[in-house]
């Protein structure tokens, strides 16, 4: 396969578009105005549903077409026999071709139900219910086709404890427990084969940590802390090799639009533009066929704008090496050149969705400024270098294949 790369060295790559970090308004959510309320994919599609209007919490759902811009109707949580599960602060997510939506309160105070949504069918069938206490205001996030939920307020008080999802044998699962504090209204994220979960409130405090968890080895890591002011409320997404985290209403009690990206290779954060609505908390956030939605929520007034971000995706920013990369465009191998390097460099190579490839190169080192990268058969796209040097600094490169 012929292959070429372009690698942005101090500028950000056009690969990602110069100018971006851009908000554009959508269509506004059906039905009236709501906040804490759920949200999944699902064949393309977004889908809203629950919530609280300005008199009482709802099971009705909607359906976005990001395609045509529009929302539509669809079946309420539950369908004909729903009757009784109104609620918000739900948790939702999306596996092996369903959307699913549960725990919350509402009609009942701590709902643990699991409802699976079918949308071939239209149709709604109730599943195992959740292990653990029934809840509301927990996270949720997706792995390799599994579900991990906890935190959250139960009838007790707050929580931290974990639970995996496995749609195929419809059973739960408990791992380890979060490591941070017990909180409720955290932000739970997906990217690169891992969850994050940050923010929230616990009994003492708002928080800004932020932990990482990886399932392959059942363990969670603390990351670089939030730097805006502690919160809850929030709304997050992950676009690898960036996460973002935006909006809540913070420690001073204000309600806050600024946009926080974090950045998988350096475990690091960056402020780029506010959210252009009216600052809120109780929002909802999604990504859509690679596309980032925010919208709806509370800040004394409740609200149905939708709106769409596209960020930079900058993992070139912060880079401050000096190198050049040839032949460009490439075969079967190509040659990084450093300018004056004085420290050995440990390399990893990542897909587009966050997925370690290293081992489809064969990397040499020819000099103290020199390496060599032989590559196997692999697919055309974009791909992230990272490079690590003795003193733990971390430089990343995007790459694409052609």
């Amino acid at each position: 396969m012929k292959i070429s790369f372009t690698i942005s060295i101090t500028f950000l790559c056009s690969a990602f578009g110069i100018g971006q970090d851009t908000w554009v308004q959508r269509d506004s959510v059906n039905g009236a105005p709501k906040s804490v309320g759920a949200v999944f994919t699902l064949s393309d599609d977004a889908y809203f549903l629950t919530g609280l209007d300005q008199f009482d919490f709802k099971r009705t759902m909607y359906k976005y077409d990001i395609t045509q811009d529009d929302w539509d109707d669809a079946e309420s949580l539950g369908g004909l026999t729903g009757d009784g599960l109104n609620r918000g602060s739900a948790i939702a997510f999306s596996v092996g071709g369903y959307g699913f939506c549960g725990l919350g309160s509402g009609s009942v105070e701590y709902f643990k139900d699991l409802w699976r949504y079918d949308g071939v069918t239209n149709s709604w069938t109730q599943m195992a219910d959740f292990e653990g206490t029934g809840r509301r205001e927990a996270v949720a996030f997706v792995v390799n086709d599994f579900a991990f939920v906890g935190t959250g307020q139960d009838n007790v008080g707050l929580t931290n404890d974990f639970w995996k999802y496995d749609h195929s044998t419809n059973m739960w699962t408990q791992i380890s427990d979060f490591p941070g504090t017990a909180r409720r209204d955290a932000v739970g994220i997906s990217m690169a084969g891992q969850g994050y979960v940050g923010t929230g409130v616990d009994a003492i405090s708002y928080k800004s940590d932020f932990y990482a968890y990886y399932p392959l080895t059942d363990t969670w890591v603390q990351k670089a802390d939030f730097p805006g002011t502690p919160r809850h409320g929030s709304v997050g997404f992950g676009l690898f090799p960036t996460a973002f985290l935006m909006t809540g209403e913070d420690n001073t009690f204000t309600y806050k639009k600024d946009v926080w990206e974090y950045n998988y290779f350096g475990d690091s954060w960056t402020q780029r533009s506010n959210f252009p609505g009216p600052a809120r908390s109780q929002a909802i956030a999604i990504v859509v066929q690679g596309r980032a939605f925010v919208g709806t929520g509370y800040n004394g007034i409740l609200y149905d704008d939708f709106w769409e971000y596209t960020p930079i995706l900058s993992v070139d920013e912060r880079i401050n090496l000096s190198a050049n990369i040839y032949p460009n465009p490439a075969t079967n191998e190509f040659f990084v050149d450093f300018m004056n390097l004085n420290s050995n460099l440990s390399f990893k190579i990542f897909d587009e969705i966050g997925r370690e490839i290293t081992s489809a190169f064969s990397i040499q080192k020819i000099n103290n400024n020199r390496y060599q990268f032989q590559v196997s058969e692999i697919s055309t796209g974009m791909y992230y270098l990272c490079m690590t040097d003795d003193n733990g600094n971390q430089f990343s490169k995007s790459i694409l294949l052609q």
